[in-house]
């Protein structure tokens, strides 16, 4: 091992800063991740808890310290427990990062995107459209790679090709299923009335309702790009990874989802927002 100097007793080498800079990056994704959330919360009593168990021992409280002790026993487990969430999207992020895009993989991946070319966005716009003109609530989930099995089964399958007139129907405010919300894999509708998780952001905007959020939660558990538009304000958002895009023209959410469709997104993608529109004024906050 190479030595790079010496402090006191300390042999310090290049692995040491190698080693230093890893965990700091690793503490930033886990603090990107947890921020802004109630996680935020656990971590920090846990970490005081902790501390208090370090000043415990040293001070020789034999019963305290063991009453803690026992419980840190368990402390590994019981973190995975509480934090699943934030395990789950940080192992997504990773696997996201180890992505081959510019390899041999590639055609592969193109082979399994082919359907896109078959994948009519114009009836989604279109129904958009008429959705955000009569302030009728609506929610749907674009995914790319993944079926969303699990979210499909909490509504009412209907593998149906993508239509204008499907989608006002389903989402009429007298219909049973608009309810929920719509998932949309390789150019069909595969279920409505889906149920999503709901984000626990403390950051998000206050008016934003259920719907809003339930957007937002989904594109923080899984690799989707999620549309929202509220019941009460016809106001349109775009979900991707926890972020989310507001005040967007139709044309430019058409080139959202294409972009997501086609694994064409920017790697900055909440600022990449062009000529946007001003957002409708509200006199008191408006429900999702």
């Amino acid at each position: 091992m190479v030595l790079l100097f010496k402090i006191g007793f300390l042999d310090v080498t290049w692995v040491d800063f190698v080693d230093i800079a890893l965990v700091s990056i690793l503490l930033y994704q886990v603090y990107k991740l947890i921020r802004g959330s109630i996680a935020v919360n656990i971590f920090l009593g846990i970490l005081a808890l902790y501390l208090v168990y370090l000043i415990v021992r040293a001070a020789q409280m034999e019963l305290l310290a063991t009453i803690l002790g026992q419980f840190m026993g368990v402390g590994v487990l019981a973190m995975i427990i509480l934090f699943q969430p934030e395990i789950r999207k940080f192992l997504l992020v990773i696997g996201r990062g180890t992505e081959f895009k510019e390899n041999i993989f590639k055609t592969i991946a193109n082979w399994r995107h082919q359907y896109h070319d078959d994948f009519d966005i114009h009836e989604v716009m279109e129904a958009a459209k008429a959705l955000k003109a009569t302030k009728t609530g609506a929610l749907v989930v674009f995914s790319r790679d993944t079926e969303l099995k699990f979210y499909v089964q909490t509504g009412d399958a209907l593998d149906s090709a993508v239509n204008k007139r499907l989608l006002l129907s389903i989402f009429n405010k007298h219909s049973p299923l608009h309810d929920g919300a719509v998932i949309i894999h390789k150019g069909r509708i595969k279920a409505a009335r889906c149920v999503l998780p709901v984000s626990e952001n403390d950051n998000l905007p206050p008016h934003f309702g259920l719907r809003h959020r339930a957007a937002v939660g989904m594109s923080e558990n899984t690799d989707t790009l999620v549309m929202a538009i509220s019941e009460e304000s016809g106001r349109l958002i775009l979900a991707r990874n926890g972020k989310y895009l507001r005040s967007l023209k139709l044309k430019q959410v058409e080139h959202r989802v294409l972009q997501y469709l086609h694994n064409d997104e920017p790697a900055r993608w909440e600022e990449e927002v062009k000529d946007e529109e001003p957002e409708p004024t509200e006199s008191s906050p408006a429900k999702a």
